[in-house]
């Protein structure tokens, strides 16, 4: 039993809510056989006799079965998987899945400094209502009918020009639309994982790559991300050590940090990879912000052991899901196999409306306010939290997003839970950290920080 587990409740409580998050987990499948009394009361730190009053309990709930003489073993079917009762537990002010949710969930008055996306009237509305008007004046019939299995073909050449233009050779017919960026990593998971297999990430990182992958029941393993990229002789211990299948990153801004891999880094990684038969998710969803692109492992690599994932979720509308995978061609014909079996068709009627709104000239010009507005965020931003005594652990030249570090070693999660209380949804930084090391760390987004009552609030839960 985890030591968050451990905090609320007796020690019967504490013994039973252990093991039901197993079950809820499947590390215990139905018909197992329960811990031994003797090594879960060590390992819990309790009595024996504790141990034996919860399993009675359990059995007489009907979790538990007891069998005279062989011990408990788990009844009935397994629940429905429940990622928020995956062990280790962690404390829902500092859990991935409690920041999306607050998040998502927030109420039309809350401000949202801690989530990913810009607020509504920062993207391109009337640019969606033209493109939505052109379309329903079209005379094309398809916009009622399932898209071709790799997607829609002018969209696939339309991303495969503007790849190309980072310096990505990816022919259309290696270029594969999906739902959205986060669709287009699951079905990439779904795809080239098996569970039980090892996943490498940075540390910090997106926290939602971490939810998803317990989604897909690997473990996951951090290598610390610096100013030039991940800590390359971490990078390497962990390749020799965890054997990873997967490492999953960004490629432009990095979320949460805003920093970007050098060129350097980028070269000495995919040589780390190539000896270690390592396969390489990249996730360029921040793409539209820079203003020069930073080094793409795509370009360097030729979707060889590359695999090159995007959408304009973030900078056209979240409404309106599409994103893409490119890779290469063999990998391609799989992954569009397990996207008939999974979506059929997908999504043809936003791949539409994102490729008229991307071939409307307005687009680029809206990228290029957006990305002064930003500059001018981030410096705002930094400027009012410098003032409260934060630090940034870097400043970025391009996204929206500043990770920040709060004084006297203040703790993120509970400065987020009082921020909370007062309408304010923050992001702690162990959210995005696989080894808890960011407990003063906060991750703000520049666009939705600008209402002074989030420094206010942010100023009364620093001080307790």
């Amino acid at each position: 039993m985890t030591a968050s587990a451990a905090e609320t409740g007796t020690r019967v409580e504490r013994v039973m809510a252990a093991i039901r998050r197993r079950i809820a987990a499947r590390a215990l499948q139905p018909g197992a056989k329960a811990p031994s009394i003797r090594a879960l009361a060590a390992s819990a730190g309790v009595s024996k006799s504790t141990v034996v009053e919860a399993y009675d309990r359990l059995a007489a709930e009907g979790v538990l079965l007891a069998r005279r003489g062989s011990g408990f073993y788990v009844a009935g079917r397994a629940p429905p998987l429940a990622l928020g009762e995956l062990e280790p537990r962690l404390d829902r002010a500092i859990d991935p899945l409690w920041v999306s949710r607050q998040s998502l969930e927030a109420g039309p008055d809350a401000l949202k400094p801690g989530c990913g996306w810009l607020p509504a009237d920062w993207m391109p509305q009337d640019a969606v209502r033209r493109a939505l008007r052109v379309l329903a004046r079209g005379e094309r019939p398809n916009l009622t009918d399932y898209g071709p299995p790799l997607g829609l073909a002018s969209m696939r050449h339309l991303l495969s020009r503007r790849l190309g233009e980072r310096g990505i050779e990816a022919p259309p017919g290696q270029v594969m639309l999906t739902e959205s960026g986060t669709g287009a990593i699951d079905l990439v998971c779904r795809f080239l994982l098996e569970p039980g297999d090892t996943v490498l990430v940075d540390d910090p990182c997106y926290f939602n790559f971490q939810a998803m992958l317990r989604a897909h029941r690997v473990k996951v393993v951090g290598a610390a991300w610096t100013h030039a990229g991940p800590d390359l002789e971490q990078f390497e211990q962990a390749l020799i050590e965890h054997r990873p299948r997967l490492y999953i990153t960004n490629s432009g801004p990095q979320n949460p940090t805003g920093g970007a891999m050098s060129a350097v880094v980028a070269h000495r990684l995919l040589k780390l990879a190539e000896r270690h038969g390592l396969i390489i998710v990249e996730d360029d969803i921040y793409a539209d912000f820079e203003d020069a692109p930073a080094s793409r492992l795509a370009a360097f690599d030729g979707l060889e052991r590359v695999v090159h994932i995007g959408s304009f979720s973030k900078t056209l509308s979240a409404a309106a899901r599409c994103g893409f995978v490119a890779a290469r061609a063999d990998w391609i014909e799989g992954l569009t196999d397990l996207k008939v079996a999974t979506s059929f068709g997908g999504g043809h009627l936003a791949a539409e409306l994102v490729h008229a709104i991307l071939t409307d000239g307005a687009y680029r010009r809206y990228l290029a306010a957006l990305r002064e507005r930003l500059a001018r965020a981030r410096g705002e931003t930094l400027r009012r939290l410098r003032a409260l005594g934060l630090e940034p652990w870097t400043e970025p030249q391009a996204g929206m997003f500043l990770w920040m570090r709060l004084p006297g070693g203040l703790d993120a999660g509970g400065v987020a839970q009082r921020a909370l209380a007062r309408g304010v949804v923050l992001a702690p930084g162990d959210a995005f950290s696989v080894s808890r090391r960011a407990p003063d760390y906060l991750r703000f987004n520049v666009a939705q920080s600008g209402d002074p009552k989030v420094y206010e609030v942010l100023e009364r839960a620093m001080r307790g």
